[in-house]
This record gives structure tokens, C-alpha cells and sequence, in this order.
């Protein structure tokens, strides 16, 4: 049997972890979605639902996909009872992280492209930048919108190309502290400037007359989004854990550091919004439109503007590597490729399925289905489709078929560790709590109400 690659340390399995879970969601869909929001009160709603509905979906993936070893489709294959057909879990996972692929590698095209136009608009630019136009001139030019797409492509794909311990976990060691510096970097320049505080306390002084349905359903929704759950991307990192990793530990360090990183993202960003008189509620345009045009206004926001693209293009290939090794570890596994073999032709296809993405602003602008361009429809099947669906699947798949026995056993590494009130607070939540929020997540998601 062909050697299994995995992780080869713990702090190795706890960055690789965080890698996945931190991405654009922290520095641009966290900060626009607490913009929109309500500022600190959407913070509040957003830490509670992440310890409801994130991190018990997390430890459900990393606990099967560590007990059983293998690509997603597999895991939940081999775990199901005769006959039924729990491994579409895994299916909706690798179909959900190629479809969020498809486009996500397009936004982080617009990333890169970002880091060398702000190094040009440093060494070469003259007078005041036009965030608006620069961002629809990238996005409306179709060469410049597949190349970008296509080098974010090949970039990832030679990493995982080198395997989990040299490609993956070599990669993230080293990519997290990097991203945690440049944070604090903005975030202490941030604070610096004048006005700044109004920023500060939008972002962590709650109003709590703001908090409605409608804000708790978004704050759900991107805790489900932002963990990289439901896309089995976990399922197929836990399988390289050690079988020695204290999981609901790591998880719970998981997820505290990537609250932390939104919030540094949130403490880089808000208060040099205020600082200069631009609206927190930009929406998606604040990370591309806003942003450029917030730093041209202060002094030595050049270099600050590059030194901001460069910690969110680390942050989206950490992401990124997590979901491409999801298609390429069930094309290894699964089809006996070579990691070579799966990953070439996982790019490939990714390249010809994500074009259309890319193009939504060009060429097929007006290709649209039930209202909706090639890169919303996209995002809609897998955030608002397969990954609610899939998580509500691993929950009732964790609690109810696996059971709790086999939870206990899994948690406690077969005993080595004394996690009998974890295991029994989580073996509740993940049969009764959390399933009832994803529904409503996913029934919110298919506009059902």
C-alpha cells in the first residue's frame, strides 16, 4: 500500500488548520459583513454562533476524517451502514470546495493583481487613486482576469503538488506568522491616525437595538463560511492529523486564532475608514474600492496599501490549499493518480470551469441563470447549497450514525485523554443544536423566508 502522507508536528496540524480556516472570508467578508451590520453587536452574535455551529461541524470533520484516514467520499463511505447512502456527504464536499475554487481563485486574482499595482502606484503613480476605476478596470478586461486567475492556479497547485508535510504544512509554518505580523503592522498604524478611535469603538462597543433576525441569520452564515466547514476540507485535514492530536484542543485554538485574526483585520481596517471619513458599510467593495482609496489618503499609505494586499493574498492561500487538496486527494486516492497526475488536471479543470467566473464582468456578463452571472450562481450553490446542506448532514451523520460511542472513543485517542464532558456536550449539540441552526441557515440561504 502506497505511503499516506500528513502532518508531521503539532504545531505543523494546528497552522495548516488555520491556514484552511483563515482566508478572504477574515479580511474581506468579516470586515464589509461587520460594516453592514452594526459594528461590534454583529461581533457579539458572530462569536456566539461560531462556538454553536462552527466549531462543532469542525470537530465532527477532523474527528472522521482522522479516525478513517482517507479522501472524503471514502470516509463517509466506509463509516456508513450497508446500503445507505452517507457518503453524498462527501460528494457535496469535493463538488463544494471545486465550485468554490471556480471563483474564490478569481477574487484572489484580484488580490495579486492588487500587490503589483500598488507597488507600481508607489515607485510610479502621480495624484489621487481611483479606487473604483482601478477595481473595473481589472475586472471588466478579460486577459487580465484569466491570467491572474490561472497564475493563483498554478501558484497553488505547485505547492500541493509537493504533498501534505513538504507542500501544505511547509507552506503555512511559515505563511501564518507572516499574515499575524502584517496585521499587527496595519493595525498599530491604523490606530495611529487621527480619529481613529470612532473606528475602534464602532467596532467593539455593541448596540444591542441593532441585533435583529436578519443580522443573527448573517452572523450563522458566515461563521459556516468563514471555518471552512461543509466543504470537506476538514474531513480530508484531519485525515493527515496524527493519531496522537488532541482535536477538540487544537480546534478550540483553531478557532480563537481566527477570531483574533478577524478582529486585527477589523482593527486594520475600521479605523482608518473612519479616519478619513469613508463609510464601514461599503459592502463587498470595501476590500478593492474602499481600501486603496482609504490608504492614498494617509501619509506613507503606499506602502501600507502593499504591505495590506500581501497579508490577504497569505491569508486566501492558506484557504486556497485546503480546497484544492480536496479534489486532488480523492483523485489520488480514488482514481490511483500520482499528487503530480490529480493535481495538474484538478488545475486544469479548475481553469476551464472557473473561466466563466472570471469572465462574469466581461465576456459572459450577460450569461446568466435564474438571475445569476457564472460567479454569483457559483457562490450561491456552494455557500447557500451544498456546504449548509453538508453540514447539517455531518451533523446528523456524527450524532445520530456514527454515535456517541464512537465519538467518545475518537476524542479521548482511544481513551489517552479525559474528554468525557467534552465528548458529552458535544454529542448534544451536534444532535440537537447545531443541526437546527444550519437549517435555518440553509432554509435563509434558498430564501425559503
Amino acid at each position: 500500500m502506497q505511503h499516506r502522507d500528513g502532518f508531521t508536528s503539532s504545531i505543523g496540524v494546528t497552522l495548516a488548520t488555520l491556514g484552511s480556516a483563515v482566508g478572504l472570508g477574515n479580511i474581506w467578508k468579516f470586515p464589509y459583513m461587520t460594516g453592514m451590520n452594526g459594528g461590534a453587536s454583529f461581533l457579539l452574535v458572530y462569536i456566539l454562533c461560531t462556538f454553536l455551529v462552527g466549531l462543532p461541524v469542525m470537530i465532527s470533520e477532523i474527528l472522521i476524517g482522522r479516525h478513517v484516514k482517507a479522501n472524503a467520499i471514502t470516509c463517509y463511505k466506509s463509516l456508513s451502514p450497508k446500503g445507505q447512502p452517507w457518503f453524498l456527504i462527501g460528494v457535496a464536499g469535493v463538488v463544494s470546495a471545486f465550485l468554490i475554487m471556480a471563483f474564490y481563485t478569481e477574487v484572489a486574482g484580484w488580490v495579486f493583481a492588487y500587490i503589483f499595482k500598488s507597488i507600481g502606484l508607489l515607485f510610479v503613480g502621480n495624484g489621487k487613486v481611483d479606487g473604483g476605476a482601478m477595481f473595473t478596470t481589472l475586472v471588466s478586461d478579460p486577459v487580465q482576469s484569466l491570467f491572474w486567475q490561472w497564475f493563483v492556479l498554478i501558484f497553488v497547485g505547485g505547492i500541493i503538488m509537493l504533498g501534505v508535510s513538504k507542500g501544505i504544512e511547509g507552506t503555512v509554518k511559515r505563511l501564518m506568522p507572516i499574515l499575524f505580523v502584517l496585521l499587527i503592522i496595519i493595525g498599530v498604524r491604523s490606530m495611529t491616525l487621527p480619529g481613529a478611535s470612532k473606528g475602534l469603538e464602532f467596532l467593539f462597543t455593541p448596540d444591542f437595538s441593532k441585533i435583529d433576525f436578519t443580522v443573527v441569520l448573517m452572523a450563522m452564515g458566515l461563521a459556516f463560511f468563514k471555518l471552512s466547514i461543509g466543504m470537506g476540507t476538514m474531513t480530508t485535514y484531519g485525515s493527515y492529523y496524527r493519531d496522537d492530536q488532541n482535536v477538540p484542543l487544537t480546534t478550540l485554538r483553531v478557532m480563537l486564532a481566527d477570531l483574533t485574526v478577524s478582529m486585527l483585520a477589523g482593527i486594520a481596517v475600521f479605523p482608518a475608514v473612519f479616519a478619513f471619513g469613508f463609510e464601514p458599510g461599503a459592502g463587498p467593495s470595501l476590500l478593492f474600492i474602499t481600501i486603496p482609496s482609504v490608504f492614498d489618503s494617509m501619509p506613507m499609505g503606499g506602502v501600507f496599501q502593499v504591505l495590506f494586499f500581501v497579508l490577504t493574498a497569505v491569508a486566501a492561500t492558506g484557504a486556497m490549499l485546503s480546497l484544492l487538496e480536496v479534489p486532488v486527494a480523492f483523485a489520488i486516492e480514488s482514481m490511483g493518480w500520482s499528487r503530480a497526475k490529480g493535481t495538474v488536471v484538478t488545475v486544469v479543470l479548475l481553469g476551464l470551469f472557473g473561466a466563466p467566473a472570471a469572465l462574469s464582468s466581461s465576456l459572459t456578463a450577460d450569461v446568466t441563470f435564474f438571475g445569476l452571472n457564472f460567479f454569483d450562481l457559483y457562490d450561491f450553490l456552494s455557500s447557500n447549497v451544498l456546504m449548509p446542506a453538508g453540514g447539517l448532514c455531518i451533523c446528523l451523520f456524527a450524532g445520530w450514525i456514527w454515535g456517541k460511542a464512537a465519538i467518545r472513543k475518537a476524542m479521548s485517542n482511544h481513551g489517552a485523554l479525559n474528554t468525557d464532558a467534552i465528548s458529552s456536550m458535544f454529542t448534544m449539540l451536534v444532535r440537537f443544536v447545531t443541526p437546527v441552526l444550519i437549517l435555518v441557515v440553509l432554509l435563509k440561504g434558498l430564501k425559503i423566508f
